[in-house]
């Protein structure tokens, strides 16, 4: 799934992108609503979701003039403008969802992944492709986030499964003990850094019972290959 997020706030925008790409989730950014239409024709998201307060374009306009272009994809408004009239009116522009500021980040999740299944079921984009290629047996579902060994759901913790759907994503390629932290530990300031190695030694265990292997490789970081 590819999501588009339109923010001006730095320290929203981050968090919000290493959130999102440690589930999975591929994320472009813009903080300027003037630049915002150009990027959205470019990037062809399944999902945007759009501040309202944004320099050189106020949103709403933003979100007026996609939907003027043809542009149909669905759109979570997150904005500090909490009022009814606001949502109204956001909704009434063209919005699909609203979700004031401040907001909890898994109910975000639930609310795109919802948007997303529902525009799946369309079959008029690319967000019907739900699941990942099959790996050794394994795939992710995008719509979840689960891993699934040849259709039964892995018993994963949510960090063991994360880790484990970053390098599924790039499948016998090295993948940084640094850039993993990133996905798995997203937000969280106050973990040390070894701390994923505890993750990785968790799920090599619980991978035993699959095809697949995590492999360690000293100075590179670590992969999945079958067994």
């Amino acid at each position: 799934m590819k999501l588009l997020l339109i923010e001006d706030n730095p320290t929203m925008q981050a968090t919000l992108q290493r959130s999102f790409e440690r589930r999975g989730i591929q994320v472009v950014t813009c903080a300027d609503g003037a630049r915002a239409l150009d990027r959205w024709q470019a990037s062809v998201p399944d999902i945007v979701l759009l501040d309202l307060s944004l320099p050189g374009l106020d949103g709403l306009e933003v979100l007026a003039r996609a939907r003027d272009a043809g542009l149909t994809t669905p759109v979570i408004i997150l904005t500090a403008r909490g009022a009814v009239g606001d949502r109204i009116l956001g909704l009434n522009t063209g919005a699909d969802d609203y979700l004031p500021k401040p907001f909890d980040l898994d109910e975000l999740e639930a609310r795109v992944r919802a948007l997303a299944r529902r525009r799946g079921g369309s079959g008029t984009h690319e967000a019907t492709r739900t699941e990942s290629a099959d790996y050794c047996g394994l795939r992710v579902d995008a719509a979840s986030g689960a891993v699934y060994q040849r259709g039964t759901p892995l018993e994963l913790a949510p960090r063991e499964s994360a880790l484990l759907r970053a390098l599924l994503a790039r499948p016998g390629q090295a993948v940084a003990k640094e850039r993993l932290f990133e996905l798995v530990f997203a937000g969280e300031s106050d973990v040390q850094p070894d701390a994923i190695e505890v993750v990785a030694y968790r799920l090599r265990k619980k991978l035993a019972t699959t095809e697949l292997k995590l492999v360690t490789l000293r100075g590179l970081g670590y992969l999945v290959a079958p067994q």
